[in-house]
């Protein structure tokens, strides 16, 4: 079956291309990808090319399928796979295959399984990792951002606190405790707010901080703090790198979690400032720099028993959490979407990345479409863009299941 899809080959060079891929073996199952979302991971794949850790040494001559964040459906299951999985099923895949020690990612490792493309061949062993996930909701884009959710489900499982008396570790954030999310006003902060405002295990205060007033005026809008005073939480969003002012909000006891969002050393610096006793500080945000430091106080690591954690994606099961939270209507990530395309507008949309304002780019890889902010839809010469901004409207400014449905009746 001929695919089109986006391949890397080099530093910064991505080609988005038609091939044949390779007959499908019996151990293997033919998929559709109808939805992707690009990555900050993708454009530091993108940038390093064969010395990313993820990307293979011979790109160049064995070119791979950018893009790790995809859903579709199942067209042709090989025998070894058909008790497992069905013909027409959706899906979502676990990039982090963890496998025999090795970093081999569909998305970055893979020839014949990617997110930027319209068809894919997925190789035996992400059934074998059981890294191919079934997913039962009503649109693909939520199975395309549940590998986000998951690096964020992940993370605050990876949360720890010490027990006094004992060297024994308690896994996760503190229950009913304070927590700080620091540049959390983009697609992954707005994510983790959203995940910790409606998962069980929840704290009592959560401030979320951002230097960019718009963002955080749009994160209050779809993010109440009436909605998480009716989960149990109090909800603070703050314009302020003050370690002092942010300090006050606990009655000065500190932070027993702080998460950060952005890989700068000074926000990483205002979360060691804001640890309480017992404080865990989770490095979200991975940086492109192998050299990025910042400094930390070690004072307070023996006296105060502050700390590290820092987790790099989310594992299988995060994503099953993730994926079972938007089923029941627990989570709703598409508060991280700003903008839609087309396969056509991968390539620029994967190399800008980080020029380009707002949150998570959203391709469908069945339609041509320049990158387009929804928030622009409703001012678009298009007419199906202008209808999309009504079913927008009507769904609070988000994304949602109505709006795939319609794009890709109108455009496939």
């Amino acid at each position: 079956m001929k695919t089109k899809a986006v391949r890397l080959y080099d530093k910064s060079d991505l080609r988005l291309e038609e091939f044949e891929l390779p007959p499908m073996r019996d151990d293997e199952i033919l998929a559709s990808v109808v939805s992707d979302s690009i990555c900050m991971s993708s454009y530091k794949a993108a940038l390093q090319g064969a010395d990313h850790k993820r990307v293979p040494n011979d790109v160049a001559e064995n070119p791979t399928i950018l893009g790790h964040e995809f859903s579709g459906e199942l067209i042709k299951v090989g025998k070894k796979w058909q008790n497992d999985f069905k013909v027409g099923q959706k899906y979502a895949i676990q990039p982090a295959l963890l496998y025999k020690g090795t970093l081999d990612s569909p998305g970055y490792s893979f020839q014949t399984v990617g997110g930027n493309a319209t068809y894919v061949v997925i190789p035996n062993v992400v059934m074998e990792q059981k890294c191919l996930l079934p997913y039962n909701g009503d649109a693909f884009f939520y199975a395309s951002l549940s590998e986000p959710m998951s690096c964020i489900t992940g993370a605050f499982h990876a949360s720890y606190h010490t027990t006094p008396g004992s060297y024994d570790h308690n896994m996760g954030i503190t229950k009913g405790g304070n927590m700080a999310i620091l540049a959390g006003a983009g697609p992954m902060g707005l994510g983790a707010v959203d995940y910790a405002i409606h998962r069980d295990r929840k704290p009592g205060l959560l401030v979320v901080t951002d230097i960019d007033a718009v963002k955080l005026e749009r994160a209050a809008e779809v993010l109440t703090v009436e909605e998480a005073a009716k989960n149990g939480v109090r909800l603070v969003y703050a314009n302020t790198g003050n370690a002092d002012e942010l300090v006050a909000l606990t009655s000065g006891q500190g932070y027993d979690d702080v998460f950060v969002f952005a890989p700068v050393v000074s926000v990483v610096e205002l979360g060691d400032r804001l640890l309480g006793r017992d404080g865990c500080l989770n490095f979200f945000a991975g940086p492109a720099d192998s050299g990025f430091s910042a400094a930390f106080n070690f004072y307070n690591v023996h006296y105060a028993s502050t700390h590290i954690a820092g987790t790099t994606g989310g594992n299988t099961s995060d994503m099953l959490e993730s994926l079972s939270m938007m089923e029941s209507g627990l989570i709703d990530p598409s508060v991280m979407i700003t903008h839609i395309g087309g396969l056509d507008c991968v390539i620029d949309t994967t190399l800008n990345l980080p020029k380009i304002p707002g949150g998570k780019k959203l391709i469908y890889t069945h339609i041509s479409m320049p990158l387009t902010a929804i928030a622009d839809f409703g001012r678009s010469g298009d007419p199906v863009l202008r209808s999309l901004a009504e079913i927008i409207d009507r769904n609070n400014g988000l994304w949602c299941a109505e709006a795939e449905k319609y794009l890709l009746g109108a455009k496939c």
